[in-house]
């Protein structure tokens, strides 16, 4: 499992949760792959205690599953639960940019504004990574502008699972259609129509389940037994 590795942050616990969730949202960790504690020690340079640590909180986000043996694999790309992390993503973007619209300076429009350019290069280029990163972006911009603490945490829970598929569509021409959409959230955040950009996000956000359904990207995979 030999993967490459970033600077440590002062928290192991969050260093190890930030790197194997990465690793398993961009594939480099495949569905089914058993994780082994001593391979992520030596992978990660942390003792045992925030691997485990790390790997509960991977569990409950269901991106692994930990059988009875005590054997760790990375969960099948199950699509029954990113589309419903992705109604609970789309309430949440919904009620941040609710929140936001009122507060939103010229520099927050700005980011937005980059952040939508930077989207648009990555999908015309077919850099899916880029293309995540810059939507992360421009969506962050209304969480951090509500000024709401509990939402970062909330879409921390539901918002990798969702970014497994996110990536298979990021990969289609049907990705692009977010660029417009983000234009449209745009202006209405910027003529100050909070309920409407509202609600132009949670349609943003609830497009992939019917791109990916309609495109044949992707079918429902049946559960693990537990």
């Amino acid at each position: 499992m030999p993967l490459p590795r970033t600077e440590r942050p002062s928290s192991l616990r969050d260093y190890a949760y930030a790197q194997l969730r990465d690793a398993i949202v961009s594939g480099q960790l495949a569905p089914g792959e058993r994780l082994r504690d001593s391979e992520l020690e030596a992978w990660l340079g942390v003792s045992r205690t925030p691997i485990r640590e790390a790997i509960a909180r991977l569990d409950a986000a269901g991106l692994v599953h930990t059988r009875r043996a005590k054997e760790t694999v990375v969960a099948p790309l199950d699509a029954r639960d990113a589309f419903a992390a992705q109604r609970i993503a789309a309430s949440l973007h919904e009620l941040a940019v609710r929140d936001a619209v009122p507060l939103l300076t010229d520099d927050d429009l700005a980011d937005m504004r980059a952040a939508n350019r930077r989207f648009a290069a990555a999908l015309k280029s077919g850099d899916v990574d880029a293309a995540i990163a810059a939507d992360d972006d421009f969506h962050a911009v209304a969480v951090r502008a509500s000024a709401n603490p509990l939402l970062p945490g909330l879409l921390e829970q539901v918002t990798p699972l969702l970014r497994r598929l996110e990536r298979a569509r990021f990969a289609t021409l049907a990705g692009r259609g977010s660029v417009a959409d983000h234009d449209r959230i745009l202006a209405l955040c910027a003529a100050g129509e909070a309920d409407a950009a509202a609600q132009a996000v949670r349609e943003n956000w609830l497009t992939l389940e019917r791109l990916l359904t309609a495109s044949g990207t992707i079918e429902t995979l049946p559960k693990e037994p537990s």
